[in-house]
């Protein structure tokens, strides 16, 4: 039995739950707490660095819920994706918050979930099949609520509640779904080249291409009732996504959560759902069963909306976390737009945006976190003329916003060519070219509510009834990963080639 996949699984859930169990005394001085914390940071980190690697196998049978439907770990090209991109923000936005939760109440609450969501994420990383993927998609909900409302008060636990009712109402559709692909898909079998496979893995196994035999289902006559199941399931999933039109659960949750609990809701737990429609799509039912159908129409018409709508209302908000926040809510359609074209560029664009919007919206959110945290201001006209006094910061600022604009040679423009390209070469009647005109006005609205902070930072005048005289550079703690996260915005977007190739052999080459 691989153990290394469960302990990279379990060990995080269990250093947060004993963070949270423990008597009060044993953590009564905050030096001790960070000591424990910084090292089971690491720890858990080291466990899915090693595991991703490749370390003690690939696969886990953990047991049986029932009858042929196990929960199962196996770890391929996909989960290692996007298990190094969580590994990545939970280390660099985990030691910015030992800064910026030193003036926060409940510390010690907020480092325990934060560690029991990430042992999660790692168990949907790597599930190994439909049901264990379910699970630990509904137990990343209930891990990450705690981080969302710990601030205590009614704006943030009203916040919470909506993001629990989004999220369940999302993830109910997706089961009704899965019922109705148990039904009709997986028990009409498996394709035969991986029949072997299932007898260790279940029949509920991925596969890429698609596991499931849909050319039964064809045959049976039951084509129509999958559609609207399989539908049902790229809706639900999308909730967690802040697809239209249940997307106001993240406005509402980000400008009342701790920054670094933003930068992990919007870089990551958001890309939970863009996981489990790639896993539905891509490695159950297959692309082949949906292309031309009115779910890859309705998909993509629903992306588009999204898209443009979460940048129009970026672009007219004021405060500054809640205009991150529709951001994340049109560059995640970005994702799901190339994800409905179901060809293999777009699909590499999506996987590469899922990856660059990571590191950039983690920059975003740990900037405001650093700003917010200096000067207790919260709106985007606030920062006037600090780019003088945080050159750093405000340096990183513009190279992630430059990212996320797509401006060359950020990171940014190599997905966004992959995902116009990947429009162009669907096929759709309309769509095809709907959706580049969209990403680029999508660009121009990004910029429009990005480039003002860096301008008003460097090229105006400080506002002195805002701006006190000892506005510094934050800590190092604070400032060194917005600037590695803007390093990795720019190398990722000079030296391209080997992600591109990862993706593409690894990934997009085996789906199509």
């Amino acid at each position: 039995m691989n153990y290394m996949i469960l302990a990279a699984i379990i060990l995080p859930i269990l250093a947060g739950g004993g963070l949270l169990l423990a008597p009060e005394r044993v953590f009564a001085d905050r030096p001790g707490l960070l000591k424990v914390t910084g090292v089971s940071f690491v720890v858990s980190a080291l466990l899915a660095v090693g595991v991703i690697a490749g370390v003690g196998g690939s696969s886990l049978m953990l047991f049986q819920l029932v009858d042929g439907i196990p929960v199962y770990f196996a770890v391929d090209s996909l989960g290692r994706a996007f298990a190094g991109i969580v590994v990545l923000v939970f280390l660099v936005a985990g030691f910015f918050s030992f800064v910026y939760m030193s003036h926060e109440k409940n510390e010690r609450r907020y480092y325990a979930f934060y560690q029991i969501t990430f042992g999660v994420l790692m168990g949907l990383c790597f599930s190994g099949n439909l049901v264990t993927m379910y699970l630990f998609y509904e137990l990343m909900t209930l891990a990450s609520v705690p981080l969302v409302i710990h601030q205590g008060s009614r704006e943030a636990v009203m916040a919470g509640l909506k993001y629990l009712f989004y999220s369940f109402c999302g993830a109910y559709m997706a089961l009704f779904g899965i019922y109705f692909l148990y039904q009709y898909a997986i028990c009409a079998g498996v394709r035969e080249p991986w029949h072997d496979f299932y007898i260790s893995a279940g029949v509920v196994g991925f596969v890429p291409g698609g596991a499931f035999n849909m050319d039964a289902v064809v045959q049976s006559g039951n084509t129509g009732l999958c559609l609207v199941a399989v539908f049902l399931m790229i809706a639900g999933f999308g909730v967690k996504a802040g697809c239209f039109p249940l997307h106001a659960w993240l406005p509402a949750a980000h400008p009342v959560a701790p920054a670094p609990a933003s930068a992990f809701l919007s870089g990551i737990i958001v890309k939970g759902g863009v996981l489990a429609i790639i896993r539905t799509v891509y490695y159950c039912v297959g692309p082949d069963f949906l292309r031309g159908t009115w779910v890859q129409t309705a998909w993509a018409v629903l992306a588009i909306v999204t898209l443009l709508m979460g940048s129009t209302l970026a672009f007219k908000e004021k405060v500054l976390k809640k205009r991150f926040a529709y951001s994340t809510v049109s560059n995640l359609s970005y994702i799901l737009l190339g994800l409905s074209m179901m060809n293999a560029s777009a699909f590499t664009g999506s996987i590469l945006h899922v990856i660059f919007h990571a590191v950039i919206k983690s920059g975003l959110f740990l900037t405001a976190g650093a700003l917010i945290f200096l000067t207790g201001r919260t709106k985007v006209n606030d920062f006037m003329g600090l780019g003088k006094r945080m050159p750093i910061l405000f340096w990183s600022y513009t190279i992630v916003s430059l990212g996320l604009i797509g401006i060359p040679p950020t990171s940014g423009v190599i997905s966004k060519w992959y995902l116009a390209v990947g429009c162009l070469e669907s096929g759709l009647a309309g769509l095809s070219w709907i959706g580049p005109v969209a990403l680029l006005v999508s660009a121009l609205l990004t910029a429009g509510y990005l480039l003002p902070l860096s301008i008003r930072g460097f090229l105006m005048e400080p506002d002195y009834n805002a701006v006190r005289s000892d506005y510094r550079e934050p800590k190092p703690l604070m400032l060194v990963p917005v600037a590695v996260l803007a390093v990795l915005t720019l190398a990722l977007g000079i030296i391209p080639a080997p992600l591109i190739g990862f993706v593409q052999n690894s990934i997009a080459a085996a789906l199509f």
